[in-house]
């Protein structure tokens, strides 16, 4: 099995770049804030820890593309990373803590698809990141000081004792899949939604049990996702499709995951 410690070294690298940059800008007054053709927000700082990411990613390794929420995709061949430079965008630009950069790096498999193999979720304002390579083991680190040490996922085999997160309500009803998410929400014994990055997060440390979400893009899953699985956990799409290229996710300790799906398939 090949090994990605020289590619995580770099993504702990490119992280560094990214958290001084996006940092810089958080909270800032005079914070530039634009509305994209899809009517979400972008601010001056995602344009600029992307391009700092991708400098990064050109000057090491040159060959590799390169796809990115801000800036699409440059490059091809077997080898791509792919960057979301501010992951809850919302919360930056309203001065809310939970938010992160997410990179990873994916490898094309010999049935085409591209898998992710490395990944790095860094929470600057949280003090907090994770990272995985594949075959490598999970790691988070950096809260009050703490040492990085290795994460799994937790032994929970029960929905009555699961702590479940996600997003919000609007996806689910939109896909006839509300019925099953609240009837999920009641079984468990506690819900929250946290959002974004952090619940997966959660889930890899083992604090939470399970998370799902109903509309997702690539560069929101690839990173989470590494992590999750080398923590012991599962990660889908919300139709039980291993991998990331489902448009949504659903992650778990593993444990629990086939009855969380049986929750959340659409109602006829």
């Amino acid at each position: 099995m090949p090994t990605y410690d020289d590619d995580l070294r770099l993504a702990l690298e490119l992280a560094d770049a990214a958290d001084a940059t996006t940092m810089q800008r958080f909270r800032a007054l005079d914070l530039k804030v634009e509305t994209k053709p899809d009517m979400t927000p972008v601010s001056e700082a995602d344009q600029a820890a992307e391009e700092v990411i991708r400098a990064g990613i050109l000057a090491a390794r040159p060959h590799d593309a390169i796809l990115g929420e801000e800036y699409g995709l440059k490059g091809d061949g077997p080898r791509r990373w792919v960057v979301d430079p501010i992951d809850g965008t919302k919360n930056y630009v309203r001065g809310v803590p939970v938010w992160a950069t997410l990179i990873s790096l994916m490898e094309e498999g010999a049935d085409g698809e591209f898998r992710p193999v490395v990944g790095v979720v860094s929470a600057p304002a949280l003090g907090r990141r994770w990272w995985a390579s594949q075959g490598g083991g999970a790691f988070a680190g950096g809260a009050l000081g703490e040492p990085a040490g290795r994460i799994g996922v937790s032994e929970v085999a029960s929905l009555g004792d699961a702590s479940f997160a996600y997003s919000s309500l609007g996806g689910w009803e939109e896909q006839g899949r509300l019925p099953g998410f609240l009837e999920l929400t009641r079984a468990c014994w506690r819900t929250r939604g946290y959002g974004d990055f952090w619940p997966y997060m959660m889930v890899a440390e083992g604090s939470l049990d399970l998370c799902a979400e109903p509309e997702l893009n690539l560069w929101d899953m690839a990173a989470l996702a590494v992590v999750v699985q080398e923590a012991g956990g599962r990660f889908t799409s919300v139709d039980g499709v291993d991998g990331v290229h489902g448009g949504n996710a659903a992650a778990s300790n593993g444990l629990l995951h086939e009855e969380m799906l049986g929750f959340l398939r659409p109602s006829s």
